[in-house]
């Protein structure tokens, strides 16, 4: 079992930014997919950015160019950096992580983007 503990998050303005963090509680392997997803209230989750066991990086067309994922591998942590937020950024951010055919969430953590 793995478990995930999301961190940061919180209120901004439009055209600000915030940066996440995941850090898992074992090691995660570079055959895993890692990422983000949100959720809109009454809307479907979704994927905002990933990184693939094929060693690809997946970015939701959304947030291309306002938003980096990374990570650390030593600290089995991955990263969220987002900029120039819009008010439809807003969502409840859930860190996902899929290792040896299961998969983890984290809690979430709410993000609001507004003046």
């Amino acid at each position: 079992q793995v478990q995930l503990v999301e961190s940061g998050g919180g209120l901004v303005q439009p055209g600000g930014s915030l940066g996440l963090s995941c850090a898992a509680s074992a090691r995660i392997f570079a055959s895993s997919t890692m990422g983000w997803y949100r959720q809109a209230p009454g809307k479907q989750r979704e994927l905002v950015a990933q990184f693939t066991g094929g060693g690809n990086i997946n970015y939701a067309d959304s947030v291309k160019g306002r938003f980096t994922i990374s990570r650390d591998n030593a600290k089995n942590t991955v990263y969220l950096e987002m900029n120039s937020l819009k008010p439809e950024d807003t969502a409840v951010y859930y860190c996902n992580l899929v290792q040896w055919f299961r998969s983890y969430w984290g809690q979430g953590t709410q993000v609001t983007v507004s003046s």
